[in-house]
């Protein structure tokens, strides 16, 4: 067993079979855009007797906390074939993938994840919940008249990601730097189609890609880019225009919006589509983690309002068990003695007259990016500590929910 880099000259056809075999990919154009995709990714991949069986890969990113930017990695796929199943490939490969992102700088890393558990044992900890929105366009209650909008195809892959990296963004807010991940992911989209709006300067503004089903829908839209609340109502605008034909559209909730208030009869769409194609519903899904890659980072980062909170941290990382000793990066379990307030940050070491924190990494990164407040996480999750700290962190880590803004 061997974990090295991607060698494409070497390994395109055994990573295509992997892909093939937990139906990623299905023909040789989707193929050709895996390689696209490839191509701006870090890529890691496990050889058994010779041939690559497993593959994890990275894009860098922005992830935004608060009002600033961290530096993230965002892990994209993590994948084995059906040979190597159950070999403690993949969360050795993904943990030396991690490892070399934090080596690098990656201040925080984030994944979704195909079940709960798994990216446990690497140290994330789940992220918020997720709105899953499916509607009748038609049934939106705006009255303004959208502009005529441009067409948007797969060769305008790299004006969709421009849009998106100077899009509106909130807390939690994800942004994958490379421009091949939006030109492999349009590719791949079924049926897939774009529609939005151009500035003074030619640049597109404001714009959404999705897929059709059929002709009666129902649209999923797997990226929606504005700057403006105005530029996200005209494209709501946009969609309504379309629903005298399409029957429904899905997409997830953008956060400073609740789309309900602005459907005519939510409650009796969702009773008569009941099971049908065109089923109406808001469900919500916490799909997605997140772990701390470099702690003093983060907290440099953190500016929270109230009254400073001095305690101790006894840090886990489990990724640590999954990485060679040889790893340049190791996680960031340890001993800590940790400011949060206006201005945080740690130091190492403890100090005995302060309170201990008890916690994983995934616990703490939840408690600290404002997923669940610490009482919560400490009923529920890795993290413990005297309940008159978890009161003091209640209050002061009262931040809005994250949300990733960003499907991947």
């Amino acid at each position: 067993m061997t974990f090295r880099s991607y060698d494409p000259d070497k390994d395109a056809q055994a990573v295509h079979r992997i892909w093939r075999e937990v139906h990623w990919v299905k023909s040789e154009s989707e193929e050709t855009l895996m390689d696209v995709f490839l191509s701006g990714s870090r890529a890691l991949v496990a050889e058994m007797n010779g041939v690559a069986e497993c593959l994890a890969m990275s894009v860098p990113g922005r992830f935004r906390y608060g009002n600033g930017d961290l530096r993230l990695s965002a892990v994209t796929g993590v994948t084995t074939s059906r040979v190597a199943r159950k070999q403690g490939f993949a969360r050795r490969l993904a943990a030396e993938l991690i490892a070399a992102d934090a080596a690098d700088g990656a201040e925080i890393c984030a994944l979704s994840m195909f079940e709960q558990g798994f990216y446990d044992r690497l140290g994330f900890g789940t992220g918020g919940y997720e709105h899953m929105m499916n509607f009748d366009p038609a049934d939106l209650t705006i009255t303004q008249k959208p502009r005529p909008p441009v067409r948007l195809t797969t060769d305008d892959s790299a004006r969709m990601h421009e849009a998106l990296l100077a899009r509106k963004v909130w807390h939690g807010a994800c942004t994958l730097l490379p421009s091949t991940v939006i030109q492999a992911e349009t590719g791949w989209s079924e049926n897939g189609f774009g529609l939005g709006y151009v500035g003074p300067n030619g640049e597109l503004t404001h714009f959404f890609w999705g897929s059709a089903k059929d002709d009666h829908g129902p649209y999923h839209l797997k990226f929606i880019a504005y700057r403006t609340y105005s530029e996200f109502i005209e494209l709501l605008a946009l969609l309504k225009s379309l629903g005298d034909q399409v029957c429904a559209v899905s997409l997830i909730e953008p956060p400073d919006f609740q789309l309900q208030d602005l459907l005519r009869t939510p409650f009796r769409g969702r009773m008569i589509t009941k099971k049908s194609d065109y089923e109406q519903h808001c469900r919500a899904t916490a799909y997605w983690q997140t772990r701390i890659c470099d702690l003093d980072a983060c907290l440099a980062k953190t500016s929270l309002p109230g009254e400073s909170v001095r305690f101790n941290l006894s840090l886990h990382d489990p990724v640590a068990e999954s990485l060679p000793v040889s790893s340049s990066w190791g996680g960031i379990g340890g001993e800590y003695t940790i400011t949060l307030g206006v201005s945080s940050h740690a130091e190492c070491g403890t100090d005995a007259r302060l309170p201990t924190l008890r916690a994983s990494v995934g616990a703490f990164t939840r408690l600290w990016l404002g997923v669940r407040p610490a009482s919560g996480l400490a009923a529920t999750d890795d993290l413990f500590g005297p309940q008159e700290l978890l009161n003091a962190l209640d209050v002061l880590v009262h931040l809005p929910p994250p949300h990733l803004g960003w499907d991947f």
